[in-house]
C-alpha cells in the first residue's frame, strides 16, 4: 500500500488533465438535463468597476461570518482585487499594507512577521489550520490574506502572541472561472498562472489553481524556481451537507540570501547586488504536499456543524554562508556557515458547533468546538567548517572586496540539533456573541489547551517530556452610534510554550517554566463611511511575561519576568472613494521597549528589535475610463534597530511605486508595475546587526492576464 507521502504528486499528475480537458467544456455540455441544469444557482457577473479594495466580512477573528466592524480587534483584509493590481508575489509585499505588522529577513529562507513587536516564522495559518513550517508562501491559490493584530489564542491556540496571518484560499464553486496570466519583469522574472473552475452538474463542481516562475534577482547570483497546483472538489451531499476537498503540492528553490554586514553601526555601503559568502553553496528548498477537507452541515434549527481536516507534509532545508563582522579597518569580513534539515507531518481537525439562542430581547451566537492536533517533526543541523584555517574552524576572515569563499565541508559539532519530537494538541473553545440591542454587543470566549510535546535529542539520546494547560481568555465590548460605525474595547491573552514557535527550543531546565503570556488591551472605532469605504483606528497595549532570564542576584538561577511593552496607534482605509478610485493604507505607531534588562546585550529601555517608531502606506488606483486605469503608492518606513542590542541602525525610507492598466476587450487586460520608481537605495530588512537585506532598485513587471 501506497504511504501518503507518495500519493500528492502522482495524484497531480493524473488529475490535472482530466481537469484541464472538464474546463474547456461548455458548462450546457456537461449538463444533459435541462431541469438539472435549471436547479444550479443563479451567477451574478461582477464588473471591474464593481471590485474594491474593501471587504465586510471575516471570519478569521471569531469563526463565524462577521462584519468587520462587529470584530473588537485590528484585523486588516487584503483582497484579491489588491494583491492582482500590485503584483504581489510574496508576504512581504502584503506585510507592507498591514499597519503594526513588519516583515523581517528571516535569513533568507522564510518568512518573518513582526506582530506589534514580537516577531514570528510559525503565526501563519490557511484557511484558519495551522501553516507553521518555516518557508516562503506564495499567492497563486490565495482569494485573501488576511491579518488578525493583538494575542488570540482563543481562536488559534498556542502562539499568536502579537497577531497571525491567515490565508484564504480559491476553492471550488458552482460558477465558471476561465483564468490565467503572465508576468515578465527586471531581472529575468518569469511567472505564469491559472485558475480554471466550473460546474460538473448541480452537485459537483471543480476548480485548480497552478503556478509556475523561474526568476533571478538583483542580487547577484541569487535564482528562485517555484511551482505549485491546487485543486479543489465542491461536493452538495444532500440537502444539508457540503463538502470541499482539496490538495495542494507546492514546491520552492531559491538560493538563501542573508544580505550584507554592518560597519560602523550602519550598514556596509556597497552596491546591492553584493553577494557576501557564496550564493552557489547556499541553497534553499521546500516541498508542502497539503490535502484539506471541510465538511459543513446544516442540523437544522439554527445549529451548524462544521468539520475541518488538514494533514501537510513538509520537507524543509536550508544551506548557507553568510557573514559576520567587518574589522576595524574595513579590509575584511568573517564568513560562517551552516545548513538545517526538517521534516514535519502537521495533522489538525477542528469541529465547530455554532447555533443561536434568543432571551427576550438579548440575541446570542454560540461557537463550540473541539480542536486536535499533531505535529511530528525532525530536525537537523550540521555546522560549517573551513579546514583551511583549521580543521576545527567554523569561521573564516575574506577580502572585504571579494567576500567570497568555496571552501568549505557541513559536519555535525557537538551541539548540532538532531532531534525528533512530536506534538500533540488538544484545545476546547466555546465563544458568545452577544447582541444587547442595536448599540450594544459584546464577545466573550474562553479556550483550554492541553499542549504536550515529546522531545528526543538523537545525538546525546536525552528526553524530555513536557504538557502545558493554559487558559486563553478573550472579551470585547462593542457600542454602535449608529448602525455603519462601531466603538469597541477588547482585552485577549495568548502563551507560547517553551518549546518554542518552531517546536524545537525545549531544554530539561526550561521545561518547568510557565508559558510566556502576551496581554492585549485594546480601544478602537470601525466606520463603514462609503457603502465600500472603510476607516479603522485602533489605540493598544501589548505586554509580554514570564521572560526567562538569569537571576541578576544568582547566576546559577533562571528567574520569570515581565519583558517588553508595545503601546501603539494604527489607522486604516480601504475600499473605494467613488467609482473611479479605489485606495488601501495605514499607518503604524508603535512605541516597543524592553521593560526589564535580560541580558548584557538586552538591557532596560532598548527598543525591541525590527520595530519603526512610525510607518505608513498608500496605494490609490483611479480607472480613467473603461479601458485605461493608472495607480501610485507611497510605503514609508521610519528607522529601525536590526537587534535589540540597538548597536547598528537602518535609516527610514520612502518608497514610490507605481502601475498602469489597459484593457484590450473584456478577455485580456495588460498590467505594467514599476517598484521603487525613483530607484532610490534602501535597506528592506534586517535578521540581525549582520544580515540586512538591500532594498531592490527600480523594477519592472509587466503582466498579461487572461480572462475568459
Amino acid at each position: 500500500m501506497q504511504s501518503l507521502t507518495q500519493l500528492p504528486s502522482r495524484f497531480a499528475l493524473a488529475t490535472l488533465p482530466a481537469l484541464l480537458l472538464c474546463a474547456s467544456l461548455p458548462v450546457a455540455a456537461q449538463n444533459t438535463n435541462t431541469t438539472q441544469a435549471s436547479k444550479l444557482p443563479e451567477v451574478q457577473v461582477v464588473g471591474a468597476t464593481e471590485q474594491t479594495y474593501a471587504t465586510k466580512i471575516s471570519s478569521t477573528a471569531t469563526k463565524t461570518d462577521t462584519l468587520l466592524r462587529d470584530t473588537p480587534q485590528a484585523i486588516t483584509v487584503l483582497t484579491k482585487e489588491l494583491m492582482k493590481d500590485q503584483a504581489m508575489q510574496s508576504m512581504a509585499d502584503a506585510i507592507r499594507y498591514v499597519p503594526g505588522v513588519v516583515t523581517a529577513q528571516g535569513e533568507g529562507n522564510r518568512d518573518t512577521a513582526v506582530f506589534r513587536g514580537n516577531s514570528s516564522t510559525g503565526d501563519f495559518f490557511v484557511d484558519g489550520m495551522r501553516d507553521d513550517v518555516q518557508y516562503y508562501r506564495d499567492f497563486y491559490n490565495i482569494e485573501s490574506v488576511e491579518a488578525l493584530k493583538g494575542s488570540n489564542a482563543m481562536i488559534f491556540g498556542r502562539g499568536g502572541s502579537g497577531g497571525i496571518i491567515n490565508r484564504v484560499t480559491k476553492q471550488a464553486q458552482w460558477l465558471p472561472v476561465r483564468e490565467a496570466s503572465i508576468t515578465l519583469g527586471s531581472w529575468s522574472n518569469r511567472r505564469a498562472t491559472f485558475d480554471l473552475g466550473q460546474a460538473l452538474d448541480q452537485n459537483m463542481a471543480f476548480r485548480v489553481t497552478g503556478m509556475m516562475e523561474n526568476s533571478d534577482s538583483y542580487r547577484s547570483g541569487v535564482n528562485l524556481k517555484r511551482s505549485g497546483i491546487n485543486p479543489t472538489f465542491a461536493i452538495r451531499a444532500g440537502q444539508n451537507t457540503n463538502i470541499v476537498l482539496g490538495y495542494e503540492h507546492f514546491k520552492d528553490d531559491r538560493t538563501a540570501d542573508r544580505g550584507v554586514p554592518s560597519y560602523q553601526a550602519k550598514a556596509l555601503n556597497v552596491d546591492s547586488s553584493v553577494f557576501f559568502g557564496n550564493a552557489a553553496l547556499s541553497p534553499t528548498w521546500s516541498r508542502v504536499d497539503a490535502f484539506t477537507a471541510l465538511i459543513d452541515h446544516d442540523l437544522g434549527n439554527g445549529y451548524t456543524l462544521r468539520n475541518r481536516t488538514r494533514y501537510a507534509d513538509y520537507d524543509k532545508f536550508y544551506q548557507n554562508i553568510f557573514s559576520g563582522a567587518v574589522n576595524n579597518t574595513a579590509t575584511s569580513v568573517a564568513l560562517s556557515a551552516y545548513s538545517n534539515a526538517t521534516q514535519r507531518q502537521n495533522f489538525f481537525n477542528q469541529t465547530d458547533l455554532t447555533f443561536d439562542i434568543q432571551s427576550g430581547n438579548i440575541k446570542h451566537k454560540i461557537l463550540a468546538g473541539l480542536e486536535l492536533g499533531q505535529q511530528t517533526t525532525d530536525n537537523l543541523r550540521n555546522t560549517g567548517y573551513f579546514p583551511t584555517v583549521g580543521a576545527n574552524a567554523t569561521s573564516i576572515t575574506v577580502p572585504l572586496n571579494h567576500p567570497f569563499t568555496d571552501n568549505v565541508v557541513f559536519r555535525p559539532s557537538a551541539t548540532d540539533a538532531n532531534n525528533h519530537g512530536v506534538a500533540k494538541t488538544v484545545g476546547i473553545y466555546v465563544q458568545d456573541q452577544i447582541e444587547f440591542s442595536a448599540q450594544w454587543q459584546a464577545i466573550l470566549g474562553v479556550r483550554r489547551d492541553s499542549f504536550g510535546i515529546d522531545f528526543s535529542n538523537n545525538r546525546t539520546g536525552e528526553k524530555i517530556e513536557n504538557t502545558d494547560t493554559p487558559i486563553s481568555p478573550r472579551a470585547g465590548l462593542i457600542y454602535k452610534p449608529m448602525t455603519e460605525m462601531s466603538l469597541y474595547a477588547s482585552y485577549s491573552l495568548a502563551f507560547a510554550p517553551r518549546a518554542g514557535d518552531q517546536l524545537s527550543s525545549l531544554t530539561a531546565s526550561n521545561k518547568a517554566f510557565d508559558p510566556e503570556k502576551f496581554k492585549n488591551f485594546e480601544l478602537g472605532a470601525k466606520w463603514d463611511v462609503l457603502r465600500d469605504l472603510s476607516l479603522s483606528a485602533a489605540v493598544y497595549q501589548l505586554d509580554r511575561s514570564n521572560v526567562a532570564i538569569a537571576d541578576p542576584t544568582d547566576s546559577t538561577k533562571t528567574i520569570l519576568v515581565d519583558g517588553q511593552r508595545t503601546k501603539g496607534l494604527e489607522l486604516a482605509v480601504s475600499g473605494k472613494i467613488n467609482a473611479a478610485w479605489s485606495v488601501m493604507g495605514g499607518y503604524a505607531y508603535q512605541d516597543a521597549k524592553i521593560t526589564r534588562t535580560q541580558s548584557a546585550t538586552v538591557k532596560a529601555g532598548a527598543t525591541l528589535a525590527q520595530v519603526p517608531s512610525h510607518s505608513a502606506s498608500l496605494w490609490n488606483r483611479y480607472d480613467l475610463n473603461s479601458q485605461w486605469g493608472l495607480a501610485a503608492g507611497v510605503v514609508y518606513r521610519g528607522a529601525i534597530y536590526p537587534s535589540t542590542d540597538n548597536t547598528v541602525e537602518l535609516p527610514g525610507f520612502t518608497r514610490v511605486d507605481t502601475a498602469l492598466y489597459f484593457a484590450w476587450d473584456k478577455h485580456i487586460q495588460l498590467q505594467l508595475n514599476v517598484e521603487n520608481l525613483a530607484d532610490k537605495k534602501y535597506y528592506a530588512s534586517a535578521n540581525s546587526n549582520n544580515n540586512i537585506t538591500p532594498g531592490s532598485p527600480r523594477a519592472v513587471r509587466l503582466g498579461i492576464h487572461f480572462k475568459y
